[in-house]
């Protein structure tokens, strides 16, 4: 018999400071086969999944004081979660997902990834190659195609564009920011600032099951990740507030699909008047998660500390895509990108060596739920422990941890039959029309099958408590 291998789930469990014993609480099912790819994608997915339902299930149970429940993942419902933005429709309408300035482009000497879904982000692409603001695909090929990658990627992230070289992954673990990265666990979970008393956690009553309910969370994450993370907190009967700037306006449609079972607020954190709302929020939180690169909210006073100092006994989530340290630490990115970077979409490539991509943005949904189940297990450690905590992750590397191949946790009872996404979608009515979505992966016995409530029109909700 050959050496065991710990599998996805029990590593991600043990970098969470989890009770090992409590994984045998967890079974899989569903049809085989799903999110194919090179790597172990649906490992993956189905680690982080496992790992998130099982810190909220060990919430519930310290909050109802019964056994902690048992878990199942089913690989069909997790499947359909990681492309829950490709399964939404609103009224009938796909949205839009990449804008054309999105995508590989031809290099003199190789291949280069852009984002430019923002219409800011395009605009400094555009200004960083020399380009008209009309310029098209067209024109941004020609341009290109006589143009180093290495050299374009310094040049559009200096002006406050978004661009990066492909790589193998040997590349990535020699360059600087690779080695940055892979100096680092999966994630940590760890003691921030002052000790502060256990904060009661009332006991719940009810069905379903919400391991959350009563908890406030201020939510200041875009895009995929994080706004998975908390939308998965939000399931779990936490009071989601998001925080936008003005001037950083979300997508409807990208609100419409990470939005459910939350409210979202804009405040000008430069104003005196949006600090002032924020403060008197603070003082009612029990987590902040925050998305943005790292600095980046250090001169409004949200650096982890300074949060934890003003609010004793806060849980604080920290999400980036590069990681905290490094010649790339300050840097913006995106899941899209940190596949082409760190080697992903080379061993992703097709035949004729066109870099390829995974069958979903797995490093955003796989990261979001790590990142709510270091919340829940924060929460369930903090009242028993007291203190203040602080979670980090980064889409680097959950990268990192895919390209090592997380050893597989195999469902005990395959599905037999095809695979229909359709039994994991619901049809809600919304502020917005009538929506098509994917069910939440995270289940637990007794827990909540769905959202409380659909997602409302972004930015519009008062910013305050409920």
């Amino acid at each position: 018999m050959g050496q065991r291998h710990d599998t996805g789930t029990e590593l991600a469990w043990a970098a969470l400071g989890g009770d090992p014993d409590l994984i045998r609480g967890i079974s899989y099912g569903g049809p085989p086969g799903l999110l194919a790819a090179r790597l172990p994608v649906m490992a993956l997915a189905r680690s982080t999944v496992a790992v998130c339902a099982l810190a909220a299930a060990e919430l519930a149970a310290r909050r109802t004081g019964r056994p902690v429940p048992a878990v199942r993942v089913d690989d069909g419902a997790v499947a359909t979660a990681f492309v829950s933005e490709r399964h939404l429709r609103i009224d009938g309408r796909a949205p839009s997902t990449f804008a054309p300035l999105s995508r590989f482009w031809r290099t003199a000497d190789g291949w280069l990834r852009t984002h430019a879904n923002y219409p800011h982000h395009r605009t400094r692409l555009l200004t960083a190659l020399g380009l008209p603001a009309a310029a098209g695909a067209a024109e941004v090929a020609a341009e290109l195609a006589g143009r180093r990658a290495e050299e374009v990627q310094e040049t559009v992230y200096a002006a406050g564009g978004l661009a990066v070289a492909a790589r193998t992954p040997e590349e990535w673990a020699a360059h600087p920011q690779g080695a940055a990265v892979a100096a680092h666990p999966l994630l940590t979970l760890e003691p921030l600032g002052l000790g502060a008393p256990p904060r009661p956690l009332p006991a719940l009553a009810g069905d379903p099951v919400l391991p959350a309910a009563g908890l406030r969370v201020l939510d200041l994450t875009r895009v995929i990740a994080g706004p998975v993370a908390t939308r998965t907190l939000a399931l779990l009967g936490a009071d989601v507030l998001r925080i936008d700037a003005p001037q950083l306006p979300e997508s409807q449609d990208a609100h419409s699909d990470t939005g459910f079972g939350k409210r979202s607020t804009v405040l000008d954190l430069g104003a005196r008047a949006g600090r002032a709302t924020f403060e008197e929020l603070l003082t009612g939180a029990d987590v902040v998660v925050t998305g943005y690169r790292p600095g980046a909210l250090d001169r409004f006073g949200l650096a982890p500390e300074a949060l934890a100092t003003r609010r004793p006994g806060l849980a604080v989530a920290r999400l980036s895509a590069w990681g905290d340290d490094g010649p790339w630490g300050a840097r913006r990115g995106f899941d899209s990108l940190v596949q082409v970077a760190t080697g992903i979409a080379a061993v992703e490539a097709d035949g004729d060596g066109t870099p390829g991509a995974l069958p979903a943005q797995a490093l955003d949904h796989g990261t979001g739920y790590l990142l709510a189940a270091a919340v829940l297990r924060a929460l369930t450690e903090q009242a028993r422990t007291g203190g203040s905590s602080l979670a980090t992750l980064a889409l680097a590397r959950t990268a990192r941890w895919l390209v090592q191949g997380p050893a597989d946790d195999d469902p005990e009872d395959p599905a037999v039959g095809r695979y229909d996404a359709a039994d994991h979608l619901r049809d809600t009515d919304s502020p917005v029309g009538r929506l098509r979505h994917a069910l939440p992966p995270v289940s637990f016995d007794g827990g909540p099958a769905t959202w409380a409530t659909p997602p409302g029109r972004w930015g519009t909700d008062p910013a305050a408590w409920r």
